[in-house]
């Protein structure tokens, strides 16, 4: 990070990391309506404010992390091609590696700073991508309230100069709370709030309005919970 609060980058580091072979667009939408018929058979999901959600235009999805399948929920109506910043740890897993990786996840180090994921996803949004973000860094508590949010979302949306698009993501904990090895059957709502914009003052420090507007992010999601 440079003196004055930004993200410096270079496009010659933006570049996918090899080993990982990212699934085309076009299989996605074939695995779309899949995933969305067992969501609605084990989980009765329901989508709340889809018109909200942007067709094009870099955009910085931020949500509430309740299961290790809120990517592909709230994914179901994001039409378009999306990057997800997960945590490298879990590239090493079994399988959930793998499927991290097809779905074009990057790897994001939650613990001190990780220039290249920052880097990389900077790149994505100023080509116009949609980039998902978990700003809890781990999954929610049992009960289902927020943990305190990093400010990393808030950060990349002020340097990118692109919009958030805040989404509650409801029930998930109920159906896969913590300890449980796998899901069981529920209810999960997933609400797609209006965009908003960070407003940074001319004098403001960047780390004093990505704290702010952090919180004023949570708050957005957490109403919906």
């Amino acid at each position: 990070m440079s003196n004055n609060g930004t993200f410096p980058v270079k496009k010659e580091e933006t570049r996918p990391r090899r080993g990982g072979t990212i699934l085309p667009q076009w299989s996605l939408e074939i695995l779309r309506p899949i995933v969305a018929f067992f969501s609605r058979l084990f989980w009765k999901i329901e989508f709340y404010g889809v018109e909200n959600v942007p067709t094009c235009g870099g955009v910085i999805i931020a949500a509430n992390h309740q299961t290790y399948i809120d990517p592909f929920w709230l994914s179901l109506e994001v039409k378009r091609p999306t990057r997800y910043l997960a945590w490298s740890a879990a590239f090493r897993w079994p399988v959930v590696g793998k499927c991290l990786t097809w779905l074009g996840a990057w790897p994001l180090a939650l613990e001190g700073s990780d220039p290249a994921a920052i880097r990389r996803s900077l790149q994505w949004l100023r080509d116009g991508g949609a980039v998902v973000i978990f700003p809890e860094g781990g999954r929610c508590t049992s009960a289902g309230s927020l943990e305190r949010f990093k400010a990393g979302a808030v950060r990349l949306a002020l340097e990118a100069q692109v919009p958030i698009l805040p989404v509650t993501i409801k029930g998930g904990n109920r159906v896969w709370p913590r300890g449980w090895r796998f899901p069981r059957t529920g209810k999960v709502v997933v609400t797609y709030h209006p965009l908003y914009r960070a407003q940074q003052s001319p004098d403001e420090e960047t780390r004093a309005c990505a704290r702010r507007e952090s919180e004023r992010l949570a708050r957005v999601i957490e109403s919906a919970l």
